[in-house]
């Protein structure tokens, strides 16, 4: 494998990050409590500091949001779709910046920080145009036909608490914002604290697109104190963080009978059928596994390969990865980037050194690479992983990826499925029906054929989301729109109520509503 180190680093940074760190973006949080300093994962060193939010500041934000909800609520789907479009304008006119702050404060690739910018095109776009549809008065053939006119309309829960990771705080924290945002709700947003100057970034450019500046309130922080103070005051909650996490949250949101989506953790299965061709399929799966340093909730940890292709399949990854450059670049100079912080870096480690312990082979990879940086790892492949190495189950969440031999589709599925995750799959085949028939049966909420993970994400329009420890509910398409909404039917009778009268005595009445819901049955009414 390659590596590059820009020159430029770590004395200096880009000059349109320079000028918003000089521009007090500090300021654009709510924050009284501690200071927290984020470093630059490339080198170790502060990027940014801020205060962090205590329990009366949440509480504060979230009054102010619901003072900007009252006016941002009653706007017109046409007038939010004007604001989404001039920030979707303004992201495209200021896409290097957006670029430069993903990479400073994550540390990936500019080729994987801009997957987030495209989705974010994607939700800007989606959302904005879309919501009017799906958030429309829906008709529906009332009770009795010509007497009962119904309707179901769609209305803001009020004020949404959103919870965003480190990991894609754009994808998993502005885009989710905006599905709240076109619903006509306020977002108290606690981004991570590692990627907290992105939110503020893209905050500053859809409140210059016309957002009131209260519908979105910025409360980074810890998040046991955040969450705790968030649950109790907000109408509905999106997380995106661990499954332990997500479980006590979404107990916490249980007993106030508020609506919430979790993405949670994953321990995602690439399938290799027997008729994959390796030489594509092994750079997608590298793609797969080591886009953002393997640091996406969606990237490959085990690949399930049948043996008719394996030992073909092992050889093309090697030479895939050799053709990949692992380094530090605001350029794409660097096609892998590092992980983003020494915790990371210390289970990816210990995932490696127990399994080599315990008999797994390295077949690429396997090190720490401190001279590029302090957290930098090589993409790594390991074969022999058993079911008492940690990294069998457990998800390592960094540039691990574990190959076991099948001999059938029917072993590889059962496999795939053999985990308490559900979050998503990459099926691969030289057949789309073949590949088609096995990912109809993978357990999880976004399955992806020939391709690793984009394909069913980027599509929009349909729901996404994880099943089992993986998730509850799920973002994008109406679905991710209706879930930031409350649901009222509005039903009006007119000429005689659905009950006896004095034009319909007990028994008219009985044998009239008989007779009529037995013709509207034998008339698929």
């Amino acid at each position: 494998m390659k590596t590059f180190r820009s020159p430029s680093l770590p004395a200096e940074l880009a000059a349109r990050l320079r000028s918003i760190l000089d521009s007090a973006p500090a300021g654009d949080v709510r924050g009284t409590g501690p200071a927290h300093i984020a470093v630059a994962p490339w080198t170790g060193e502060e990027l940014f500091t801020f205060p962090t939010a205590t329990t009366p500041d949440v509480e504060a934000a979230v009054t102010d949001a619901r003072a900007a909800q009252k006016v941002w609520g009653n706007t017109s789907f046409a007038e939010r779709r004007r604001v989404f479009f001039r920030l979707h304008e303004a992201l495209r006119e200021n896409e290097d910046t957006v670029l430069d702050l993903i990479q400073a404060e994550n540390g990936k690739a500019r080729a994987h920080a801009y997957d987030e910018v495209m989705d974010l095109y994607n939700c800007a776009r989606f959302y904005g145009q879309r919501a009017a549809h799906a958030l429309r008065d829906e008709r529906h053939r009332g009770a009795l036909p010509v007497l009962t006119t119904t309707r179901t309309q769609y209305y803001p829960l009020g004020v949404v608490g959103l919870i965003s990771p480190w990991n894609y705080p754009l994808s998993l924290g502005v885009g989710d914002v905006l599905a709240a945002l076109a619903a006509g709700n306020a977002v108290v947003h606690k981004p991570d604290s590692q990627t907290t100057l992105t939110a503020i970034y893209l905050r500053r450019l859809a409140i210059a697109a016309g957002l009131p500046a209260g519908a979105w309130q910025l409360v980074p922080g810890r998040g046991a104190e955040v969450g705790d103070a968030l649950v109790p005051l907000v109408d509905g909650l999106s997380f995106t963080g661990s499954t332990k996490v997500g479980k006590q949250l979404a107990t916490q949101a249980a007993e106030r009978l508020i609506p919430a989506i979790l993405e949670l953790g994953g321990k995602n299965p690439a399938l290799v059928l027997t008729d994959a061709p390796a030489s594509s399929t092994a750079p997608a799966l590298v793609r797969t596994a080591f886009s953002s340093s393997g640091q996406l909730c969606m990237s490959a940890e085990r690949a399930y390969v049948h043996a008719d292709v394996y030992d073909e399949l092992v050889a093309e990854l090697q030479q895939a990865l050799d053709r990949e450059v692992l380094g530090a670049s605001f350029t794409d100079a660097a096609t892998i980037g590092t992980l983003t912080s020494a915790r990371q870096l210390e289970t990816v480690q210990r995932h490696v050194d127990d399994a080599v312990s315990k008999g797994a082979t390295v077949v690429y990879g396997g090190k720490a690479r401190p001279e590029l940086g302090p957290f930098f790892f090589e993409p790594t492949i390991l074969e022999g992983v058993t079911e008492d190495m940690e990294c069998y189950a457990a998800e390592t969440f960094g540039p691990v990826l574990s190959l076991y031999k099948v001999n059938s589709d029917e072993e590889a599925i059962a496999r795939a499925n053999d985990t308490s995750y559900g979050l998503a799959a990459s099926v691969w085949s030289g057949s789309e029906r073949h590949a088609w028939n096995v990912a109809s049966r993978v357990e999880a909420g976004m399955v992806n054929i020939n391709e690793g993970f984009a394909a069913a994400y980027g599509s929009i329009a349909a729901p996404g989301g994880g099943v089992k420890e993986s998730g509850l509910g799920h973002r994008h398409g109406e679905t991710g729109l209706r879930l930031w909404s409350n649901e009222r039917t509005v039903a009006a009778q007119r000429l005689h109520p659905l009950a006896p009268s004095t034009l319909l005595p007990p028994e008219r009445f009985r044998t009239l509503i008989t007779t009529g819901m037995h013709v509207m049955k034998t008339l698929r009414l």
